[in-house]
């Protein structure tokens, strides 16, 4: 490997001669244009002008060539200056470094700490202290900002003359790190750093707080307090997972006979937790007579769970010579779990005679459940405190600013209501009366989940006190309150059941079943509040000789309540039923109504 060795004083030589140099050749020139450039010609014939333009032509041309190469020349003079002066400098700064070397090179050994010079500064991520400034004259270091969880390292402390270093940013949901001290004779503290965010799963998801202001120490002013760490935003609002249907209740015994009879209803269905849909409800026995009057049993209830059970459908009537009446369906029952959708209603039961049939009516269907709402917002971090005022001439450090609270979560949305049961179909194959079975109605939709109020601001750190003589600093203002979390949207209302057909062979007297209405759509959920405002820090006190106390820092704003959710559309009504007389049409389900916004904080 090759060196290079230069010299500044050879180099300025240098560059000095060459600008002699082109100064001559500038004047040489110019001395020889006016004799060049205007040759006049011999004599007066075309020849001898031809010829003297020619040697004309070529000396402005020369000169015009003159010229750039002296704007070159001066150029590279400027340059070869300046590298004179870049070589004197670059020996200037050595030897100074050389100089320090050889001055702190006892203290380094001896106290592990330089003379003169600033302190070295914490690797961002590290957490690690800032290096202490020089004994006599030099700045602490900065501290290095802190890996998620892990504090922000603290400031270095200076000597005698010099500011402390500021205190690292502390990781997510740890404190930030602390300012360094000022100079033992004259000197700030640094700032502390700034709190760490808070994050699920560290640290409990509590808000880091800011760090303090480091001091001064005879004369000087504290360093102010870091910013606390922003909340955690609540979680959104889930509505549960849910998986498996509970047992079927049991059917209801079939019976046939000359008499009249009455079916048995079908049995309940088995109820489930949360986690779960209750079970469908079992069907109504069926009847068959021959001279006396038919009932089909009505069909069971649906089983509670977090999706409400389906009802069972009602049991069919056959009568010979009598009436036969169709088992009712059974309604579905509300679900339990947030947003668990409601049971369909069961199907009504067929009625079939010579005479007259009247089949059942459909079920009515289940509500849905509300929906989840959303969490709440964690509280902002507090500011850090000011440092301390130098203890014979200094005002105190300003308290840290507190941090915002954490949104309140969105609420999640009202589940579906369950569809109305289909109303029986009824058949009469001689004189009489037919009437299918009404259709049975929507459930409700669930209303939405309430959003989760927002955190509360941070409170503010304390103005560090003044020395003997130097005013308190000032208290930290609050942070804000988070935003109220949304309203979850409310469910759709479930569909109507279809009105039964009605047949007969030869009879008019044939009235189809009404349909049923669709439920009403469910209620948008309520916003959240906004989280309330942190209390200001408390202004330092002034100098015990002169000064005046800090400022209060003021409390917080309020965080903004948060938007109620949007109510949905109704369930559709049924298909009325068939016949010489068709039933009545159903009415849809009205539109939910939007949730109410939540109160700012």
């Amino acid at each position: 490997m090759s060196f290079l060795i230069a010299m500044p004083e050879m180099v300025s030589s240098a560059a000095a001669d060459l600008a002699g140099m082109g100064s001559a050749l500038g004047a040489a020139n110019t001395a020889a244009a006016a004799a060049t450039t205007g040759v006049l010609p011999a004599a007066a014939d075309e020849v001898s002008e031809a010829i003297a333009a020619l040697f004309g032509s070529h000396a402005q041309t020369y000169q015009a060539l003159s010229a750039q190469a002296a704007a070159f020349h001066e150029r590279f003079v400027q340059i070869l200056s300046t590298s004179a002066g870049s070589y004197t400098a670059a020996e200037s700064t050595n030897a100074e470094q050389a100089l320090l070397n050889a001055i702190n090179a006892p203290t380094l050994a001896f106290l592990g700490r330089p003379l003169i010079g600033d302190g070295a500064n914490g690797a961002p991520g590290s957490g690690a202290n800032g290096g202490a400034g020089g004994l006599l004259w030099g700045n602490g270091g900065n501290g290095g900002s802190g890996a998620s969880g892990q504090a922000g390292g603290n400031g270095g402390s200076a000597g005698l003359f010099g500011n402390g270093g500021a205190g690292g940013a502390g990781g997510a949901g740890a404190v930030g790190g602390r300012g360094g001290d000022g100079g033992w004779l004259n000197g700030n503290g640094g700032i502390g750093g700034q709190g760490g965010t808070a994050t699920a799963g560290i640290n409990g998801g509590i808000a880091g707080r800011g760090g303090d202001g480091g001091n001064a120490m005879l004369f000087g002013t504290g360093g102010a307090g870091g910013q606390g760490g922003t909340g955690l935003a609540g979680a959104a609002g889930v509505n549960p997972v849910v998986s498996g249907t509970a047992a079927t209740g049991s059917n209801g015994t079939s019976i046939i006979t000359d008499g009249n009879a009455v079916g048995l209803n079908g049995g309940d269905g088995a109820d489930a937790g949360l986690g779960a849909t209750g079970g469908t409800g079992g069907t109504g026995g069926n009847v068959i007579t021959g001279d006396g009057n038919a009932t089909g049993g009505n069909g069971g209830t649906g089983g509670a769970g977090g999706n409400g059970g389906a009802g069972g459908s009602g049991g069919g009537a056959v009568a010979s010579a009598g009436d036969a009446t169709g088992g009712a369906g059974g309604n579905g029952t509300n679900g339990a779990a947030p947003g668990g959708a409601g049971g369909a209603g069961g199907a009504g039961g067929v009625a079939a005679s010579n005479t007259n049939g009247f089949a059942g009516a459909g079920g009515a269907g289940g509500d849905g459940g509300t929906g989840m709402s959303g969490g709440a917002g964690g509280t902002g971090g507090a500011g850090g405190n000011g440092g301390r005022g130098g203890l014979l001439v200094g005002t105190g450090g300003a308290g840290g600013v507190g941090g915002a609270g954490g949104a309140g979560g969105i609420g999640a949305d009202g589940g579906v209501g369950g569809a109305g049961g289909g109303g029986g179909i009824a058949n009469s194959s001689g004189s009489g009366t037919a009437a299918g079975g009404e259709g049975g109605l929507g459930g409700t939709g669930g209303t939405g989940g309430t959003g989760g109020t927002g955190g509360a601001g941070g409170a503010g750190g304390n103005g560090g006190a003044g020395g003997l003589i130097g005013n308190g600093g000032a208290g930290g203002n609050a942070g804000v309150g988070g935003r109220g979390g949304a309203g979850g949207n409310g469910g759709l209302g479930g569909h109507g059941g279809a009105g039964g057909d009605a047949v007969s062979d030869t009879s008019t007297f044939t009235f189809g079943g009404n349909a049923g209405n669709g439920g009403n759509g469910g209620v948008g959920g309520s916003g959240g509040n906004g989280g309330g405002s942190g209390t200001g820090g408390l202004g330092g006190s002034g100098g015990l000789l002169f000064g005046q106390a800090g400022t209060n820092g003021t409390a917080g704003q309020g965080g903004t309540g948060g938007t109620g959710g949007s109510g949905v559309s109704g369930g559709n009504a049924g298909g009325p039923g068939g016949g010489a007389n068709p039933g009545k049409a159903g009415q849809a389900g009205a539109m939910g109504a939007d949730g109410m916004s939540g109160q700012d904080g």
